[in-house]
């Protein structure tokens, strides 16, 4: 029974990590930052999917720091995205080790 407890708290912990990652990337602004040259001045959009749609939404002249932020933000996601995926493998494959029929 030791092993199955620790593979239970492994699973505990895993379900924990996956909220925290869902919650930071809920935190994160969504969408990627367009630039767009006008009469040769950058304008920027910020460009999200809603349903099957891609909407823009005008954000204007931005400083360079505001470019930079979102950048980060971007990559950010992507990284949140791929510890998501991998913890998501890590609770489905706990989960059949355990035999339960829950789904992630």
């Amino acid at each position: 029974m030791f092993i199955k407890d620790m593979l239970n708290e492994e699973l505990q912990n895993s379900l924990q990590i996956k909220q925290d990652y869902e919650r930071a990337l809920a935190e994160l602004p969504r969408g990627s930052l367009v630039r767009k040259e006008i009469r040769g001045r950058p304008y920027f959009y910020l460009a999200h999917r809603e349903g099957d749609k891609v909407e823009f939404d005008y954000l204007g002249k931005l400083p360079d720091e505001d470019v930079d932020r979102y950048e980060e933000a971007k990559q950010s996601r992507a990284r949140y995205r791929e510890r998501l995926r991998e913890v998501n493998k890590q609770i489905r494959f706990l989960r059949k080790v355990l035999r339960e029929k829950r789904a992630v």
